[in-house]
């Protein structure tokens, strides 16, 4: 299939000329350019049209999950019958494994994974694997290992009716592809029930039922996973692993063989040196691990031995989902000035932690090579990219063959107005602003310097009758997204918080920033980071800025003269062209569609078209559970009321 762009709008301002270059660009064989477009000039708009004019799978990497979980859904706006699928850590916590000399402090990995995230992850790998028409939106966690692609995809099970297969034969592929056996069936789960076989596969919320006549597939049936609903047969479907990580025993027995001696190896080297606290703690631990993978293929912290699991030479880069990509694939870096710094730090990072589990006898040195990509291995990688920033960095403005600027506006809009107010008292100086937006249905975002200061900002401003909700890095992915959500719907009329709310939050609805300690110099504070903040009120033609500061730094006086050189360019063309500015108008869309709310698909249970009666009731009362574990009381009792409903289905 083909990219074809859904859009009741035409490209204008400076987007038709853009497209130009950078499709110019991309057709002569430019491998680096860059998009410096102002904040609501329609970059995403741009890209789309890039990608339908070249028709090229492609990756979309930006900064944090909330930013990815947008741009996803704009382009399933843009491209609704193409393959668009978000690509994001699946980790609601983690606490990686660490080691602490100083206090002798061992810290094991803790971790909490969100399955529904991790559906989205299978789903992008697959789409991969059998479409062209493919867009991947991810955050940096695409550098970091996930499995040989070659393997995963030689591991698939095709089914179809009529194939001789025997049903032993068929669940020890399904075993094989990490599929574990169930009588409640869940994502990666499969149950068995005589001749019939039910298998949920890890990227859908449907279950296949497998019928078998002797060693003969009889029939296979696809079933809403909820409600059992009958969703028609198939002729023939195709089964993914469970897991990205796919090993074969033989893989397993060999790498065992390999740990072994470089165990033996290590432990020489840590005797010779008078470490025998350290090769003692290291041999019991590898040993242990070695034990578990015999029998059971598996153990804990299996990552760490992933160079022998993927055949990789030392010190070779692990497979990550860029590997998943054809060769003449297009990347395109969202807020590069941002995402760029990040990708450069990921290696370092892990680096440094693994160097003391190393030294101190908790790992073994082929540790390191379970890692994200160095910077060298990532652009290595890079087909044809496209940087986009209103604020593009140093690195991007080297490496790029053209710098495309798009500083005009589509809807005529033009860089806020800004004035600069003394910090003293603040917050009583700010609140009426909040309360004369919130009268006539607009929004605020204020930033504030830390996480600390945005709770009790939010919880101040609560009191004060405002209806305030914070915003920052230790929310919930989906909880985040949720929370943009009411600010645009009006649940919420001021959103208070640090960074979060610099780039690519598209909020047409705020008509007011207001950005505390202004004049605090520092990361947060400084011109970029200050041309991104003001960008937020770029969307709104009542669009303000008011900046709490006692003197003017150098940073604020940089982003002051570029958003005025700006705005004044932008007033020119309007006066030129006859142009009067208009708010953008963006439908509030459950952002990434209602794949990242599993309760959108609870509203329409049609309880009558439920077949397999105890088998739901038994799932949604495992579903309560977990809830109630996790702390969800709310949720807990919306699953609680619907097993009530399906009890009494059962008793008429």
């Amino acid at each position: 299939m083909q990219f074809k762009l859904n859009a009741k709008f035409t490209p204008k301002g400076d987007q038709p000329k853009a497209i130009e270059k950078l499709v110019e660009g991309l057709q002569k064989g430019d491998r680096y350019q860059t998009l410096l477009g102002v904040t609501g000039s329609g970059k995403t708009f741009t890209i789309a049209n890039v990608i339908e004019k070249v028709q090229k799978p492609t990756l979309i990497i930006a900064h944090n999950k909330t930013l990815a979980a947008q741009l996803c859904s704009e382009f399933r706006t843009f491209f609704p019958d193409a393959a668009v699928e978000y690509f994001v850590s699946y980790y609601d916590y983690y606490q990686p494994e660490a080691y602490l000399p100083n206090t002798d402090v061992y810290i094991e990995k803790d971790l909490e994974i969100n399955m529904e995230i991790e559906r989205l992850r299978h789903a992008a790998t697959q789409a991969l694997i059998y479409r062209k028409d493919v867009i991947i939106v991810a955050s940096v966690s695409c550098i970091y290992g996930l499995g040989n692609p070659d393997v995963y995809k030689k591991t698939l099970l095709t089914l179809g009716e009529g194939f001789e297969e025997s049903r032993d034969y068929i669940l020890q592929r399904l075993v094989e592809m990490y599929f574990t056996r169930s009588e409640v069936l869940e994502r990666g789960k499969f149950r068995v029930h005589g001749q019939t076989l039910e298998i949920m596969p890890a990227d859908q919320e449907v279950i296949i039922r497998v019928e078998f006549d002797g060693d003969l597939i009889a029939k296979i049936t696809r079933f809403e996973a909820v409600s059992m609903k009958n969703l028609g047969t198939e002729k023939s479907i195709t089964i993914y692993p469970a897991k990205h990580f796919v090993v074969d025993d033989e893989t397993t027995q060999k790498a065992i063989t390999q740990i072994e001696k470089e165990l033996e190896e290590r432990l020489d080297v840590l005797e010779k040196n008078g470490k025998l606290l350290e090769a003692e703690r290291l041999r019991r631990r590898t040993k242990y691990d070695l034990e578990m993978m015999r029998e059971i293929g598996y153990c804990s912290g299996i990552e760490n031995y992933s160079r022998y699991l993927t055949n990789r030479e030392p010190g070779t880069p692990p497979y990550t989902l860029l590997d998943f990509f054809p060769k003449d694939f297009l990347m395109v870096i969202d807020e590069s000035h941002v995402t760029v710094p990040q990708i450069g730090a990921m290696f370092e990072g892990d680096k440094s932690r693994k160097t003391s589990l190393i030294d101190y006898g908790f790992r073994l040195p082929s540790a390191y090579d379970n890692r994200p990509l160095k910077f060298p291995e990532f652009e290595s990688h890079i087909n044809q990219l496209i940087f986009t920033s209103a604020t593009p960095g140093k690195y991007e403005k080297e490496k790029s063959e053209q710098v495309v600027e798009q500083i005009i506006r589509p809807t005529g809009l033009v860089d806020p107005e800004t004035e600069i107010r003394p910090t003293e008292n603040q917050i009583q100086n700010l609140i009426p602003e909040i309360v004369d937006r919130a009268k006539k249905k607009e929004r605020v975002l204020v930033t504030t310097l830390t996480k600390k200061m945005a709770e009790e900002l939010s919880e101040y401003l609560k009191e004060a009758g405002v209806k305030a909700e914070y915003l920052h890095s230790e929310v919930d992915t989906l909880d985040r997204v949720g929370i943009l959500e009411n600010l645009r719907r009006g649940t919420i009329d001021c959103l208070v918080g640090v960074n979060l709310l610099r780039e690519g939050l598209d909020l047409p609805e705020v008509t007011l920033v207001a950005i505390l300690d202004a004049d605090k110099e520092g990361f947060l504070r400084s011109d970029v980071s200050l041309i991104q903040t003001i960008g937020r009120a770029a969307r709104n033609v009542k669009g303000k800025v008011i900046l709490y500061a006692d003197r003017i730094t150098g940073s604020m006086k940089r982003a002051l003269d570029e958003t005025d050189r700006r705005r004044a360019r932008q007033i020119k063309y309007n006066i030129e062209n006859k142009i009067t500015p208009k708010t953008i108008e963006k439908a509030i869309e459950s952002i990434v569609d209602h794949e990242l709310n599993p309760q959108v698909t609870r509203e329409f249970i049609d309880l009558e078209s439920i077949e397999d009666l105890p088998a739901v009731i038994r799932q949604k009362t495992d579903e309560m559970k977990i809830a109630a574990k996790n702390l969800e009381f709310e949720k807990a009792a919306v699953i609680r009321d619907e097993v009530v409903q399906l009890r009494k289905l059962k008793i008429k």
